[in-house]
């Protein structure tokens, strides 16, 4: 399995948020969002064996959450998944974090899924959702949607209400973006989209959703890796 970073820090976003949490990132993705602040991911990569990076998740203890994020982690589902059934198995409990363009059916259903359905903002990746996935889901998963305007706003809420989303997952998430060379500044001057913003809209439509708000981004500077 070829990953590009393996760390201990908090998890910045999902109903997880603030809990202390192991990133085991992995290298590779085959969509190109407009947004992404993980184009570095996109290709290299080292090469462990399972043993190696259980070694590595184990020298972490007391710490038992894990997500597995990329880059679209799902890409590697062959190594992927038997590793996620042997760290169930000691009493991890997992995360993943994915875009939806890959099946998502054989992820043992212990797994916290956040599915991230790419809004039109997401460029050339949008659209990209495997719409079977939701099939998938279930009551332990969130939905994410990165908004950058009041077009993707528009997209997630129909999308949300034509599926009836909040009756198969945990919750959905709205993320605003954050520019794509932020500055150092740790405030929402960095942010695509002001959240007030989303949060006026969500109060005016009554949408049941959370904000989500990637708090690693205001704890260290955007850009900071490895945290």
């Amino acid at each position: 399995m070829y990953l590009i970073e393996l760390y201990k820090s908090v998890q910045g976003e999902s109903s997880f948020t603030g809990l202390p949490c192991i990133f085991v990132r992995l290298a590779g993705c085959n969509l190109r969002c407009a947004w992404c602040d993980s184009t570095y991911t996109f290709t290299g990569g080292t090469p462990y064996t399972e043993d190696e990076i259980v070694r590595q998740i184990e020298a972490l203890a007391p710490c038992k959450l894990v997500e597995f994020t990329g880059g679209e982690p799902m890409l590697q589902a062959r190594e992927l998944l038997p590793l996620m059934e042997r760290l169930l198995a000691s009493g991890y409990n997992l995360m993943i974090e994915t875009s939806g363009e890959r099946p998502l059916a054989d992820v043992p259903k212990a797994v916290h899924k956040i599915v991230d359905v790419k809004c039109p903002g997401a460029g050339a990746a949008a659209n990209s959702f495997r719409i079977e996935n939701l099939e998938a889901l279930t009551k332990n998963d969130e939905v994410k949607f990165v908004l950058s305007d009041r077009a993707d706003y528009d997209f997630a809420r129909a999308f949300i209400l034509e599926h009836n989303l909040n009756s198969k997952v945990a919750g959905v998430l709205l993320s605003p973006a954050f520019v794509q060379t932020p500055s150092p500044q740790r405030t929402a001057d960095n942010m695509a989209l002001n959240p007030r913003l989303v949060v006026e809209w969500m109060m005016a439509d009554g949408l049941d959703a959370r904000l989500s708000l990637q708090i690693h981004k205001f704890i260290w500077e955007p850009m900071k890796k490895g945290v």
